[in-house]
């Protein structure tokens, strides 16, 4: 471990929103693994809750070092009880908001009342908790919007406009959360495009390159792929696993405290070596020629596929705009002891996850689900 690092050695009253989506849940499994003194609480909408108890018994967590509270970021006191948000406001030494209305299919009102109501609302009870140590919050690389050209970990607002309504929510909630950060232990984190976990692959919701992947996978061999634009602009992509380690990690060094950090690879792949390592690990030959990015949008954009393609036309754009995300802060701070996986290493477990004849897509929700369910 490097020696620069000064961890937060204590046991920690940990309070997590969003389970049971993906990440929130891998962040559980690491605390849970790593922290054998601390406690969990977990945030949890009613419209989860079944899910979420399911999950916890596939888990085995030990539930005398959790507690499952049923409620929603966007009501008042979370929409807890009296007794349960007095415990929390007393007890809770550590906050991990991981709740977030991230999928672009969404309206723009569900994405406002949980991407920024939400967060003014945990902003509002953390001021309240006596013991907290540190309010993490999992924001998003793309609050740059538009912005091309390098982007600084301490940059957020440069005037730029935004591609989607959830980039402008999380925009508006770090704004938030720097206008409380005189009074809050702050830190931010930033990754930009998740992909699965490195390992399996997995995910719990069809987005960003997982798009690409399936569109490809069911493509009828020899039919040619055409890519959509040059595909020349870098396209950055993380792995669920490295974002929750690096979450992790930094969320538990003393001098984190007040910075943001981008959550990306240093070496990321040009759009195109990301299409056509996909083509080639899928079976199909790379790319044999190109369609020009506009007539690809305005064809996506047509009443008929509008809907459905919200999440892979939000890739595409991803795949045309040369926008470069220096991480100097998260490499600093991470010390070398953790370094993000670069594409090629876990292309095949992406590509294997979504061939998986137990796997199934909802193309309108991007939810994933085995076949049994």
């Amino acid at each position: 471990m490097n020696e620069a690092m000064s961890f937060r050695a204590r046991e920690r009253d940990v309070l997590v929103t969003g389970f049971p989506a993906f990440l929130p849940r891998m962040m559980l499994e690491r605390i849970l693994e790593r922290e054998p003194g601390s406690r969990v609480r977990l945030l949890v909408p009613p419209d989860d809750e079944s899910r979420a108890r399911e999950i916890l018994d596939e888990l085995r967590v030990d539930m005398s070092r959790l507690d499952l509270l049923i409620g929603e970021v966007e009501a008042i006191d979370l929409g807890l009880s009296g007794t349960e948000y007095l415990d929390l406001i007393a007890e809770v030494t550590d906050i991990y908001h991981m709740e977030s209305e991230w999928y672009v299919g969404a309206d723009s009102e569900r994405l406002q009342e949980v991407n920024v109501r939400g967060t003014r609302n945990m902003i509002d009870t953390a001021t309240e908790m006596r013991s907290l140590g540190r309010f993490n919050h999992l924001s998003t690389a793309f609050v740059a919007g538009d912005r091309t050209g390098v982007i600084m970990e301490d940059e957020l607002d440069e005037g730029q406009d935004f591609r989607n309504p959830y980039e402008q929510t999380k925009f508006e909630a770090e704004v938030a959360l720097h206008d409380a950060a005189d009074d809050l232990p702050v830190t931010i984190y930033r990754p930009t495009i998740v992909a699965g976990d490195s390992e399996t692959g997995e995910i719990d919701r069809m987005a960003g390159p997982y798009s690409l992947i399936h569109a490809i996978v069911q493509a009828p061999t020899g039919v040619p792929i055409l890519m959509p634009g040059k595909g020349d602009c870098p396209l950055n992509m993380v792995p669920a696993d490295y974002v929750c380690d690096a979450l992790h990690m930094l969320s538990r060094q003393d001098d984190t405290e007040g910075q943001t950090f981008h959550l990306c690879d240093p070496n990321p792949l040009s759009a195109r070596s990301v299409f056509e390592l996909i083509a080639d690990r899928a079976g199909h030959d790379s790319p044999v020629g190109r369609m020009p990015y506009q007539i690809t949008k305005w064809i996506l954009q047509l009443p008929v596929l509008e809907r459905l393609t919200r999440s892979p036309r939000q890739f595409l754009e991803d795949f045309n705009q040369l926008t470069l995300f220096n991480g100097m802060h998260t490499t600093e701070a991470l010390g070398g002891d953790l370094q993000c996986p670069p594409f090629p290493s876990y292309v095949d477990q992406l590509v294997d996850f979504v061939r998986d004849s137990s796997i199934r897509f909802d193309t309108e929700s991007g939810f994933v689900s085995t076949a049994s369910a």
